[in-house]
């Protein structure tokens, strides 16, 4: 082998690392506000169980699983690899109806129901109910922002009509 040639790099090896997201994305605001979510979720979910008000642990259960869902959409770009649905409106939804839900159900646990991990679930539902408006918000100015984009690039030209082209001056 001469010396000027190099012989070529290494391929990547498969494994499981196409599968991981990407350092970029969990470090991102989005990406934590995501993690937080899901972490929250859980731990009221848990909260819920231990509780007298069993009867809400479907709440936490769902957004849960909502959250790692985006979480995972996110991070994999599945949202730009597929087109068909509109990932930041449907973002934008799920964290208002959560927010909402949270902020109920958070009330209702903590003024009617005495048990301490009724309390606990409500105090980390108040959290989260933050956490999840934090989130609508910048997802909000995010839509709005490629909603803006989207109507300056696709919208037509305005057509003139023959009274605008026409140069005579009578009345």
């Amino acid at each position: 082998m001469e010396p000027s040639e190099e012989p070529d790099p290494p391929a990547p090896r498969p494994g499981a690392r196409p599968l991981l997201p990407s350092r970029e994305f969990v470090t991102s605001r989005k990406g934590l506000l995501l993690l937080a979510e899901a972490v929250l979720s859980f731990v009221i979910f848990i909260c819920y169980i231990a509780s007298e008000a069993a009867s809400f642990l479907m709440v936490p259960l769902l957004t849960f699983l909502l959250a790692l869902g985006f979480f995972s959409v996110y991070a994999l770009k599945i949202n730009e690899k597929f087109k068909g649905p509109y990932w930041l409106l449907v973002d934008f939804l799920c964290c208002l109806i959560a927010a909402i839900i949270y902020f109920a159900i958070s009330i209702a646990a903590v003024s009617k129901y005495s048990d301490r991990a009724s309390k606990a679930a409500g105090v980390f539902g108040f959290i989260a109910t933050v956490v999840y408006a934090v989130n609508f918000y910048m997802t909000f100015n995010e839509l709005m922002t490629v909603l803006k984009q989207g109507d300056s690039s696709d919208a037509p030209e305005p057509q003139k009509s023959e009274e605008d082209d026409s140069d005579s001056d009578s009345d």
